[in-house]
């Protein structure tokens, strides 16, 4: 009986998700890493020349970050998130940005003496149901360090970390000073989808990300909270953490 409620509960939070995902809008995570030694050059295509072609066919950019740790590849990577109006939109607005014209100059041009992006990863997500609407701008304060955080979870648990999410443990967050930016479950099974929970936080710096999650876990609200909701056993068997900051060309800061 438990493994069919399990079965039955999962079945339900990957309808959810494909029911986000066919209302729109997707966003698209995306991670390049450059070739030795060439970030900078990657950096001044997107500024110069990418994010313009985005635009214009319909890709709307919501930040562009370069992780702050060398075990995520600072100095190496970009991250940065698109948003499209839907999956199959989505499709079509890269089919019409690598036939665009001045794409094809940039990139040649650019690659005259070796390829400058030698990796690509790129994930499709839908916001969860309790994610903020993404702001357009960036926030009070900005500058800002953004964290990007990854929990998985053990089979037919998703629905239950979402629970905890969506109320309260978002309230604890803000609570401690962190800024929430969003909430998102990944569309295809290769990238998780069914077990795993994408969010963005924002902080005011490095140094305040550090005081806010100290707060945050010695708060006797969220130490109740995460005893009742684990009774049974965690919510997660992983969790990723990666600290970025904004690229002078992000649109959020």
């Amino acid at each position: 009986m438990r493994t069919l409620m399990l079965h039955f509960l999962l079945t339900l939070a990957t309808a959810a998700v494909v029911s986000a995902a066919e209302d729109g809008p997707v966003y698209e995570l995306r991670t390049y890493t450059a070739a030795p030694g060439r970030l900078d050059d990657v950096l001044a295509r997107f500024r110069n020349h990418t994010v313009g072609i985005f635009n214009r066919h319909g890709m709307v950019s919501v930040g562009y970050w370069v992780p702050m740790d060398a075990k995520d590849g600072a100095g190496q990577k970009l991250v940065y998130l698109l948003q499209h109006p839907s999956r199959e939109a989505a499709v079509k607005n890269w089919a019409a940005f690598r036939a665009d014209p001045e794409w094809q100059s940039v990139s040649k041009a650019s690659e005259a003496h070796g390829k400058i992006v030698i990796h690509t990863e790129s994930g499709f997500l839908a916001p969860a149901d309790f994610s903020p609407a993404l702001a357009a701008e960036s926030g009070p304060g900005a500058p800002r360090v953004f964290e990007l955080r990854l929990y998985t979870t053990p089979e037919g648990k998703l629905p239950e970390l979402d629970t905890r999410f969506r109320s309260p443990e978002r309230s604890y967050f803000v609570r401690h000073g962190m800024m929430e930016v969003g909430y998102f479950h990944p569309l295809d099974a290769a990238a998780g989808a069914g077990h795993t929970l994408v969010y963005m936080l924002a902080h005011a710096s490095r140094e305040a990300a550090t005081v806010s999650w100290a707060g945050f876990r010695g708060d006797p609200d969220w130490v109740a909270l995460k005893s009742v909701t684990e009774k049974n056993g965690a919510l997660t068997t992983k969790v990723v953490s990666i600290f970025l900051t904004p690229t002078d060309f992000s649109p959020l800061k």
